[in-house]
């Protein structure tokens, strides 16, 4: 009944939606617009027989002739606990038409940073089959960069999660990564490395002795990967056949392509690893889809509006969100023609494996709405607002590279923790990774200002609430020693920028225990309130 009287209210919606937009939307954004609505008539069409598209009546939302004003109104948002309660754990235990036509039977396990639990997201063989479309449109794209043709003929190296996947019930699940690398096209097939028994290794130790026991035997050109463990990788190959740089061994290497994490923190690092002599093209594969790649004529990430994902953008503010980020019930979310440059939104993503209005957990800011191109600020979980100061991920991100540049420092790694003071005011504790001699007082104290200059809330905040900052300076081996602890160590994982509640606990104790057992402590600087 109430799915009816929203259908009803469609047509009302859209006029009201035609009558708000702007007369400024450019071609190109409509054109974008009119892409998505054909994605998602697609899905729905697709899905409209399963369980979920008959509880939402998506055969009645297609006959609308409002298809997304519909859609937004009818289909409320889903996060993965609700999504996994009501529909998903049907699909993992077998059974067909949950969310999407027939059986699905690879799962990918999401376990990004050391405070997520595991989680496991439907994969379809249509969803396969776009990320594959997508990867291979990426790879067509290098052709913009003028490499020789002999460039076309090396092996291309990804640094990727396990293919031996784990079997539960008649379903498989695992890395992303695994399942993708697993079904590499035969035509590339020769050029792909390391071999499928090596990729099917699941512990990373092993794989990556392996990797470098084999590293000689390549001719390498492109690398694929997580940034902290390709670094990790090329690090011990160096070391290991004691040569000068990684070019030594692999003369042709010209592109690295990187995906999980924001590349900035990691490029002065890979600058030196490098020598300026690889081209960084960025990706954003997550466990849902294919969502976005870099285009090797571009500065920013691309947004794949064409194939069989769906896309809506929830303004990341106190509107929409709390303070913990948790999305409120009355959050409104946007289609591509409503949005604008330079605003944190939130992704809903509708997919070919039966995800709908489905809050991946990433925010996103358009830098050109005409080209499609994004970046990735953050997580709406991860950021660090204890006393309104609203610090987003890329805020902090931004500040670590400007001053890992500055000083030379190739940071690689960083996390936050907020405190509450005992006597009600509050504090950022920084950890940060060098493994060069840096000043930690005058460090801190570039940071805040840094900090004040990219968000105006952090500044007025620093001259109340936010009485103190510390920092301490340690070396890079300390973060992977805490992942490797936590069992989050490999490819696939990466560390978070923010820690709060019991992570933050285990990670200062982590950090205390490393002081004891080496007798030293690390470099350490505290400021109080800044002044104007």
């Amino acid at each position: 009944m109430l799915v009816g009287k929203l259908l009803k209210g469609a047509s009302d919606a859209a006029q009201k939606r035609k009558n708000k937009k702007s007369s400024k939307i450019s071609e190109k954004i409509e054109a974008t617009t009119k892409k998505q609505e054909e994605q998602l008539e697609k899905l729905l069409s697709k899905a409209k027989k399963t369980e979920f598209g008959e509880k939402y009546k998506f055969q009645d939302i297609l006959n609308t002739g409002n298809v997304m004003e519909a859609y937004r109104l009818v289909v409320p948002i889903y996060q993965y606990d609700s999504m996994f309660e009501e529909f998903w754990h049907k699909t993992l235990e077998g059974g067909k038409d949950i969310s999407w036509p027939g059986k699905i039977t690879n799962f990918a396990l999401t376990s990004g940073t050391t405070s997520a639990s595991s989680k496991r997201i439907p994969v379809s063989k249509q969803m396969i089959k776009s990320i594959k479309k997508i990867c291979l449109r990426q790879v067509l794209s290098l052709s913009e960069l003028d490499m020789p043709p002999s460039f076309y003929e090396k092996d291309i190296l990804m640094v990727g999660g396990s293919t031996d996947l784990t079997k539960i019930n008649k379903q498989w699940e695992g890395d992303l990564s695994g399942i993708m690398t697993g079904k590499v096209p035969q035509w590339l097939t020769p050029f792909s490395k390391p071999k499928k028994k090596i990729k099917a290794i699941s512990d990373w130790e092993e794989k990556l002795e392996k990797m470098i026991e084999n590293a000689p035997e390549w001719d390498v050109g492109i690398i694929a990967g997580v940034p902290a463990w390709v670094q990790i990788l090329i690090n011990r190959i160096v070391k290991e056949y004691k040569l000068d740089s990684i070019f030594d061994m692999w003369p042709n290497l010209k592109v690295y392509i990187s995906g999980g994490v924001q590349f900035a923190p990691y490029k002065q690092s890979f600058n030196e690893l490098f020598h300026g002599k690889v081209v960084y093209l960025d990706s954003y594969l997550a466990s849902e889809g294919f969502i976005g790649f870099q285009p090797s004529n571009a500065d920013w990430l691309e947004l794949v509006t064409d194939n069989l994902i769906y896309y809506e953008f929830v303004p990341f503010d106190s509107n929409n969100f709390t303070e913990e980020g948790s999305i409120l019930d009355t959050a409104e979310a946007l289609l591509f023609d409503e949005i604008e440059e330079g605003v944190d939104y939130a992704l809903l993503i509708s997919t070919c494996s039966g995800a709908f209005r489905y809050l991946i957990g990433d925010t996103i800011q358009f830098t050109d709405l005409d080209k499609r191109l994004f970046k990735i600020t953050g997580r709406t979980k991860h950021f660090l607002s204890i006393c309104g100061e609203h610090l987003s991920v890329d805020n902090m991100t931004q500040a670590i590279t400007d001053l890992s540049f500055k000083n030379g420092a190739a940071i690689d790694e960083f996390a936050v923790v907020g405190k509450q003071l005992e006597n009600g005011n509050f504090m950022h504790r920084w950890y940060v990774s060098s493994d060069k001699l840096v000043d930690a007082s005058a460090f801190l104290k570039d940071l805040d200002l840094k900090l004040t200059e990219l968000n105006d809330d952090y500044k007025t905040e620093r001259r109340f609430a936010l009485e103190r900052l510390s920092i301490t300076i340690l070396p890079t081996e300390v973060f992977y020693d805490f992942m490797k602890k936590k069992g989050k160590l490999g490819s696939q994982h990466k560390f978070p920028r923010v820690m709060k509640g019991e992570l933050a606990e285990e990670w200062v104790g982590h950090v205390s225990e490393v002081e004891k057992a080496q007798n030293q402590s690390f470099a350490k600087a505290e400021i109080g309130n800044f002044k104007v």
